[in-house]
């Protein structure tokens, strides 16, 4: 079976992914795995604290490929170079870039041609309720990079789900203006708002551009309702996400395996839609060799 992980980071990107053994941070990686529902070590990411046991760790679960997730917020930063830096030293690897307008300035358009047309990262993450201000998506500030990001044909993604400061960033409802404003871009919500989730559904289920990677929060109380969606009008819009290394990639594969979803619709939830949203779109697309 082909899969692909959307979201996929190794440990040695961050502390915040456990880098440091004994670190505050490593306990806070292992309180989100327990949390979510990992089986046996909450530190089974310990292998991937070097570039080799990442690769091993993707290797075992048999992914196709893995996305590694650029970020750009006044508390942390996972620079558009380090991403490709990763990326770069397996086929298997894709990367995704990120900005924040609100640190970039005048800049930040550049930043975005930088990352996608330069280092041939596959979109830019953005994260709008993690930021100074916190923001919602459809705030003005983030339009001329829908815009460019449109003209590139790359997807945005944006973060959203519990982990955001203040919850009422946690809105689903202003990505349905952006999705209504930029009908050709697509818009892919990493850990889906849950646990706004029917909320999140109602959007999808207005704008076909918008696709959900709830990743980890899959298998928490009211994502239920995803795999019934998925099983219905959501097929070719819910993609598959470890959320690794705060979930084992392998339990997650197999875990969402068991939750019901139709066969035809497993193959597109793993892999189908994935291909979908990364592949380059519009004039970029007429440029790949």
């Amino acid at each position: 079976m082909n899969v692909i992980d959307m979201r996929c980071r190794p440990a040695y990107l961050h502390d915040f992914f456990g880098a440091t053994p004994g670190s505050a941070a490593n306990e806070t990686a292992r309180w989100l795995n327990r949390r979510v529902g990992t089986r046996g070590d909450d530190e089974h990411y310990a292998r991937s604290r070097t570039p080799e046991g990442f690769l091993a760790e993707i290797s075992d679960a048999g992914l196709s490929q893995a996305v590694v997730v650029g970020r750009h917020t006044p508390a942390q930063h996972l620079p558009n170079d380090r991403i490709h830096q990763i990326v770069s030293s397996d086929p298997r690897l894709v990367g995704v870039g990120a900005v924040d307008p609100d640190l970039l300035g005048d800049a930040t358009l550049a930043e975005v041609d930088r990352a996608v047309l330069q280092l041939g990262l596959a979109g830019i993450n953005l994260e709008p309720g993690f930021g100074s201000p916190a923001r919602h998506p459809d705030d003005r500030v983030f339009y001329p990079v829908y815009e460019r990001l449109s003209e590139l044909g790359a997807p945005a993604f944006l973060m959203s789900g519990p982990t955001t400061p203040d919850q009422r960033y946690n809105d689903p409802a202003p990505l349905a203006r952006v999705a209504a404003d930029f009908p050709d871009l697509r818009l892919v919500a990493y850990h889906g708002y849950w646990p706004n989730v029917q909320q999140l559904l109602g959007v999808a289920f207005r704008h076909a551009n918008v696709y959900l990677v709830p990743d980890m929060y899959l298998f928490l109380p009211g994502s239920e309702v995803l795999v019934q969606a998925a099983n219905g009008f959501l097929s070719d819009q819910l993609l598959f996400g470890s959320s690794y290394p705060f979930r084992p990639i392998g339990q997650s594969i197999e875990d969402a395996q068991r939750l019901g979803f139709r066969d035809g619709v497993l193959e597109k939830f793993f892999y189908g839609n994935a291909r979908r949203v990364l592949e380059p779109s519009g004039s970029r697309a007429r440029k790949a060799p």
